[in-house]
Order: C-alpha cells, then structure tokens, then sequence
C-alpha cells in the first residue's frame, strides 16, 4: 500500500524515517560527546591534573581532525556506505567507553577515536536521506539529520553545565550508554539495504578536481566559507566581545544556547518548505542579510539585550541554511557522491570559521570593530548566494 505522503510503501517509509532517527541519534552523541567538558574546563584540569589547554585539546581535537580526514571519509562512505557508517558508529561508542576509565590518558585516547569516527557519521547525512527516504521526504531527511547535531550540541552543554567536574563519572556513563545504544540500533537497522540499493562510487582526485571547478560549487563554497565561518568564529568570540559590555559568562552561554534552540526550530521548519518551493536563492540571501544586520546591531550598540534579540532573531534561519545547502549540494553532485559532497561542505565552513577567528583576533578588545567585520563576512555571503542560478543543474561529477 502507497503512502500518500510518501510515494512509496508505508512500511518503506517507516523504516526510512527509523534509519533516519537513528542515524540522528548518533549523530546527536557525537556532539555530546564532543562538548563534555567545555562547561567545566578549569575544573576538568583540575581533576585530571594537567593544564587547561590540555583539556581545551580534549575538545579541540575532533575539528583538527576532521580537516584530515574529511574528504577520505566522505570517499569510503561513497564507496562502502552501509558498512563505513556502522563501523563508524562502533568506533564512537568505543570510544566513549574508553572513557569510562578515569585518567586523562583514557579519556584522550576516547576522544581520539571519536574524533576519527566523527567525519564519517557526519558526512553520512545526505546519501543516508537519499537512500532510505522517497524524493519527496530527502529535505526533511537531511534537515532532521544535519539538526540533530545541534540538538546535541545543545545537550552537551547543558548537560556539562548542570552535573559539572562532580558528575563526571555520569556524564562518561550517559555518553557510554547513548552511544552504545544508538550505535547498536543503527547497525542493526544498516543490515537490510534499502529497496532501490545504495548509489556507491569510487571517487577519484580527478573527479575531486572536477567538484572543485564546477561554477556553482564555487558559488556554495564560497558562500559556506563566509556563513558557517561566521557561525563558528561568532560562537567562539561572543563571551570575550560582550563581557567588557557587562554581559557575564553565564549569560553568554544562556545566549548561546537559545541561538542552537532558534537554529533547532528554524530546521524543523524552513528547509522543507525551501526544497518544495525551490526557493534556496533567495532565502539564503535573507538569512545572510538579516545575519549582516544582527552583527551590525551588535557592533553598534553590544549589550545582552541586543545579544539576546540577535542570537534568537539570526540562529533561527543561519543554522536552518546548513541542510538547505547539503540538500542543494545533494542536487548536483547526486546521490552516488554525496557524502564527499557533504564533507566539501564541512570543510569549508570548518576552514571559514579558522580564517574568520584569526582575522577578528586582534580586535577582540574592540567589540564594535569585530561585530563590523562578522557583518562584512555575512553580507559577502549574502551577495555571493544572490549570483546562485534559481535552479542548479544535475553535474554528477564524482559519479564513476
């Protein structure tokens, strides 16, 4: 029997949207994971006896090495999916277990095989919703998937902020026991192939060459170097730029915290209506010009009441924009390349928001000059967005 809403079988498409879930859940767990002590860091050095920067690299790490192993794990996942992706699964909760052992040295060596398994449950996201989920539903596919790394981000931090350095061993056991579970369902749902197959292809430096030279991932590119650059440098200086202006640490991370919940909302809510209307162009160039008044706002008058009307009033569609351009990635480089796709994706915005720090690093005591140059960044992008062609065209480039 047809789902009307679905253009498959019902029981095709529930087990689509269950592979998506908990493909979700994992990619959830990775985050947590990620941020474990990033509420507590002096505290966590304390406990383990090294210095702060030590504890920063517990963090610091899974970035670092998705730089390296980005485009090879979105290669292998284009390759072997269903196997590179429950592998990559085992290695996270693995390494979550390792971390049961206390010590800086068993919770390092945890991090490190999380942050190997990172690119390959990140990159996933894409050729999971194309393979599982009918064409009608891949937007939603990807948007709950890319989201659910936020929803994590979110309960890493609040997680970490509530049972801090004292509930340690909790949070080690909370990440054990999620990752174990969601990687258990998720293999154990990759062992049935989807009914029409999985798109896999060998991709090449040749063909990597050729993405790199299409116009309109130039376009993509560029504009995800300047958007997510933004998000992540904004993220990382906020509680340096606003605390001269009497907002507190913890009001920042409150801040914080309610930009990822807009963010969460705005992907429940606008990539699916954008992919059914085919209107990526424009709502990309609104959500960076609304980002490039927001930061303006802030270079004028930084305080928490501005900070809270721009982290609400940006996050909601800045965060939605990432699975908008995944699904338009999606769309040019097929099914059969997604995964590098996505990983081109990641790295740029990764490499965006390196570049965006370190430009914005000699103004930090200048709030008003920072705010100004993230609000140059979001109105580059909002002008590059604006030369994207109302419809991109099919270039399956990486396709064997």
């Amino acid at each position: 029997m047809l789902d009307a809403g679905c253009g498959a079988p019902h029981s095709q498409c529930m087990r689509g949207w269950a592979i998506v879930i908990a493909y979700g859940l994992m990619s959830a767990m990775v985050q947590v994971l990620w941020l474990t002590y990033a509420a507590f860091t002096s505290d966590a050095a304390v406990h383990f006896g090294v210095s702060e920067s030590a504890v920063v690299w517990l963090a610091n790490v899974l970035p670092l090495l998705y730089i390296v192993l980005g485009l090879p794990s979105g290669m292998l996942l284009d390759r072997w999916f269903r196997s590179t992706l429950a592998l990559a699964g085992g290695l996270t909760a693995l390494g979550a277990c390792v971390r049961l052992f206390d010590g800086y040295g068993p919770v390092l060596a945890g991090q490190l095989l999380i942050a190997i398994a990172q690119p390959f449950v990140l990159n996933a996201v894409s050729k999971l919703a194309d393979a599982y989920l009918p064409r009608e539903q891949r937007a939603a596919g990807i948007a709950v998937g890319a989201s659910s790394g936020f929803v994590g981000m979110l309960a890493g931090l609040l997680l970490g902020g509530m049972l801090g350095v004292d509930g340690l061993t909790t949070l080690h056991v909370i990440g054990a026991v999620g990752s174990v579970a969601a990687a258990v369902l998720l293999a154990f749902l990759l062992r049935t192939p989807p009914a029409d197959g999985v798109s896999e292809t060998r991709v090449t430096l040749a063909s990597l060459r050729a993405l790199v030279a299409l116009p309109s991932m130039k376009l993509i590119g560029s504009a995800v170097f300047f958007a997510f650059g933004l998000f992540i440098a904004l993220t990382a200086t906020m509680e340096v730029l606003l605390k001269p202006h009497g907002v507190d640490t913890d009001s920042v991370g409150l801040i914080l915290a309610a930009m990822v919940v807009a963010g969460i909302v705005g992907s429940a809510i606008i990539p699916t209506r954008v992919a059914r209307l085919n209107t990526q162009r424009p709502v990309l160039i609104a959500t960076m010009t609304i980002a490039a008044l927001g930061c303006l706002a802030l270079a004028i008058a930084p305080g928490e009441l501005t900070a809270w009307l721009v982290a609400i009033i940006v996050g909601f569609p800045l965060l939605a924009s990432l699975p908008i351009v995944l699904e338009l990635t999606e769309q040019i480089v097929g099914e059969a390349g997604g995964s590098t796709g996505a990983a081109y994706i990641y790295i740029i915005g990764n490499a965006g928001g390196i570049v965006l720090s370190l430009i914005v690093d000699p103004a930090l005591d200048h709030a008003a000059i920072a705010f100004a140059i993230f609000a140059l960044a979001a109105a580059a992008a909002a002008v590059i967005a604006s030369r994207l062609p109302r419809t991109v065209k099919a270039e399956p480039v990486l396709s064997a």
